[in-house]
């Protein structure tokens, strides 16, 4: 078994144990992570008997931290259950309990009843369970059902027979558990918008619109008013060369509240020389970055440790580029903050489902064919409530991320996986959030309403084709190198395949300066090389996927990297 160094030292009892959501502090927080029971029943509800596996939360099933090593089958129950205490002086008036994440559905129980029910395995969400807790002991019962990729629901890369770029499939638990408890009348969220252009920056709030905010440059209090749009002149700007973010204090029903943000501006524009730009704080700006799928050989979705995110984050940062394309995940909420912290710019991928793809992804695109998307069949989309779902888990994947200041762009459907109806997805998307840029249809099948031509290019000789829209490379690369004793299994999957890191490092270095860099003064605005570690059979990673070994030389990636970018 290939493990992390953070696996290896995994405190079973207290786990990924750090407060979970960096841009909403309270200071009332319980985890549960930690060892639970779990059984695997035919029916939602089972007896105490059956409770055979000890397993480590917030690790699925499927992963070998969760110590259970056991696949749940579609249309098999996954029943988990814990005993928990509340302190005395816990209690402020509400209780509530927050998931990180639960793949698919999950219905929660307190103390034998029902709480409540959530669909989509990769956002968060919370029940409040004040009247079902009582004094002394209490038992949560968590039931799962996750399909897989046996309905069309949102899976990402799960898949039961997995092997290529499709990934272990997993289910249940596989983010925080943890409890909070706020006054009776409480701020429950706020919206974040700094505005840029008229240095101010904006709060909506919900719950209650008693609030006092105060903002903190360092430890310097800069205002303090129950006004919600604030002016902040002389602001410092975030950027990836300075990621300044100033402190916020909310002070509302007799509790404070933490957060951050930052001051920038991601838009679109045209540069001295005519040409069609993503743009940074009204500035032409290249985006160099990486593909992350966030998978781990030992925690599967779920990271070992916080500090293997973070790890993650500050090697991308070190080796000189500004971006990382968060592929077909939502990440526990600490790793958008080491990105916002770091100054690292985040594209980010909603999740696909529909049925079992076809010739729409594997063959059609590559003859450059675009499918119309208002077709179901065609891309295998026919079930509505799969529909529906899509659209509340892009909602609820756009709330959740909303104030972090790295994100810069959403990615509604990625290589026509599940696509459909994507002009309304952009929409959408432009609705919900005026501030971002949006890549509809990452690599091929663009219905014209994008804000970026968008290309897919492992293949074909890479040759810019400037438009009316900024040309980003969304996918290259993929430079493969199998390095025994840091592979998950014997498979070899990559792009074009090399057999030392010397001959990895020059053949990425040739291609960065031959094809790449001369490129960008003909159009070329941003770049996704694929990717940051190797995954399962895939190793095309600059990194082993016990993140051991640096596959590509450092000193050779950060020289190449000084020249990714445009000419002042």
């Amino acid at each position: 078994m290939l493990l992390t160094k953070w696996g290896k030292e995994l405190d079973k009892n207290n786990p990924l144990s750090e407060y979970p959501r960096p841009q909403f502090v309270r200071d009332s927080y319980i985890s549960l992570n930690g060892m639970w029971k779990c059984a695997f029943y035919d029916m939602p509800d089972c007896e105490d008997e059956m409770f055979r596996y000890d397993i480590c939360v917030p690790f699925s099933p499927e992963s070998y931290l969760s110590g259970v090593h056991r696949t749940l089958e579609p249309g098999e129950f996954l029943i988990y259950k814990r005993k928990f205490d509340i302190p005395k002086d816990f209690n402020k008036g509400r209780v509530f309990i927050n998931f990180g994440a639960v793949d698919q559905i999950a219905t929660v129980y307190i103390n034998g009843a029902e709480v409540g029910s959530h669909k989509g395995g990769y956002t968060p969400f919370k029940f409040e369970i004040t009247d079902f807790i009582i004094d002394g002991e209490n038992e949560i019962r968590v039931v799962c059902l996750d399909f897989s990729d046996t309905n069309e629901f949102s899976r990402g890369k799960q898949k039961i027979k997995r092997g290529g770029i499709w990934y272990t499939c997993q289910s249940g638990i596989w983010q925080s558990v943890w409890l909070e408890s706020t006054p009776k009348e409480f701020l429950e969220k706020v919206k974040i918008t700094p505005d840029y252009d008229n240095s101010c920056v904006s709060f909506e709030y919900f719950g209650t619109n008693d609030v006092e905010v105060s903002i903190f440059d360092g430890d310097e209090l800069i205002a303090k008013t129950k006004d919600t749009t604030v002016s902040i002149p002389d602001f410092k700007s975030w950027s990836p060369e300075s990621p300044f973010l100033y402190n916020v204090e909310f002070s509302a029903c007799g509790e404070t509240i933490k957060s951050y943000f930052g001051m920038r501006k991601f838009s679109l524009g045209t540069d001295k020389d005519g040409i069609k730009r993503l743009f940074l704080n009204n500035k032409p700006y290249f985006h160099n970055g990486l593909l992350d799928q966030g998978y781990y050989p030992d925690g599967l979705l779920t990271p070992p440790s916080n500090e293997a995110m973070k790890f993650d984050v500050e090697y991308v940062k070190s080796a000189g580029f500004n971006m990382l394309r968060k592929h077909i995940k939502v990440e526990p909420l600490l790793w958008y903050h080491y990105c916002d912290v770091n100054g690292i710019i985040v594209w980010q991928d909603m999740i696909n489902g529909g049925g079992k793809y076809g010739l729409e992804i594997s063959v059609i695109p590559f003859i450059n064919i675009t499918l119309n998307d208002n077709n179901y069949a065609t891309f295998h989309r026919t079930d509505k409530e799969g529909r529906d779902l899509y659209y509340q888990e892009l909602e609820e994947i756009v709330d959740t991320l909303y104030n972090c200041p790295c994100i810069a762009l959403w990615v509604p459907f990625n290589e026509g996986w599940g696509q459909f109806d994507s002009k309304k997805a952009y929409d959408k998307l432009k609705a919900l959030d005026k501030t971002r840029i949006v890549d509809t249809a990452s690599g091929w099948h663009d219905m014209g309403k994008s804000d970026v031509i968008s290309k897919h290019i492992y293949f074909t000789p890479i040759k810019v084709k400037k438009g009316n829209r900024a040309y980003v490379l969304s996918e290259f690369g993929g430079l493969g190198l199998k390095l025994k004793g840091h592979t998950f299994n014997d498979k070899m999957f990559g792009y074009k395949v090399f057999f030392s890191r010397e001959s990895l490092t020059k053949a990425y270095e040739r291609l960065f300066t031959k094809t790449i860099i001369p490129q960008i003064k003909d159009g070329l605005s941003a770049i996704v090389y694929t990717q940051v570690t190797d995954v399962e059979d895939e190793l095309n990673g600059l990194l082993t996927y016990d993140r051991e070994v640096k596959k590509v030389d450092f000193d050779t990636l950060k020289k190449i990297n000084e020249r990714v970018k445009l000419n002042d």
